[in-house]
């Protein structure tokens, strides 16, 4: 037997034209994805950080002033220059994506690795040793798998770890929603 979709109640439709344009909205909705950008070269970052910052500070000082075309000029450069950095700052950057999963496959996952007693005793609802490289493979858009997943785990900083295993836990828990208008 196939399970019937109920039709929506005709007051409530009537109540909403738009009704079949929100549906279509709906169902066409894509996962949330975050991506984690690694980049190995300290100045690259420094000076990306340091060009933001002085960008904003020429653009602060050409509002205050919009007559001055030297503010104006020299917010123009700003910007330019952060450009450049930035590019650099890509270019040597590797970015991984990760998108939620759905969400029986999630708690699927939760529920295949559960936690340690001494685990459990720290709050875990799940074992992070065993479904970390799992779920950081599954949720990765990259051709990312478990074994790389674990060689990195294994050979990364405690903190570099941590951000891997990080981006993939905090794409499931993302909320694209707010209860907006009452």
């Amino acid at each position: 037997m196939t399970a019937r979709k109920p039709a929506p109640p005709a007051e409530a439709v009537a109540a909403d034209a738009h009704w079949e344009a929100k549906l279509a909205k709906l169902r066409a909705r894509t996962r949330p994805t975050v991506t984690l950008s690694i980049c190995d070269d300290e100045d690259l970052k420094k000076a990306a950080a340091t060009a933001r910052f002085l960008e904003q500070q020429a653009k602060d000082t050409a509002e205050k002033n919009p007559g001055d075309k030297a503010s104006q000029a020299a917010a123009k450069a700003a910007s330019d220059h952060l450009a450049a950095a930035q590019a650099a700052l890509d270019e040597a950057s590797v970015e991984l994506r990760f998108q939620a999963l759905p969400r029986n496959e999630f708690r699927e996952l939760l529920a295949a690795h559960p936690p340690t007693e001494e685990q459990a005793e720290k709050g875990y609802d799940y074992n992070p040793d065993t479904m970390a490289p799992i779920l950081i493979a599954a949720a990765s858009l990259d051709p990312l798998t478990e074994e790389d997943a674990a060689e990195f785990l294994g050979a990364w900083s405690q903190a570099e770890g941590d951000a891997l295993v990080s981006a993939a836990l905090r794409v499931q828990k993302t909320d694209r929603m707010d209860l907006g208008k009452g």
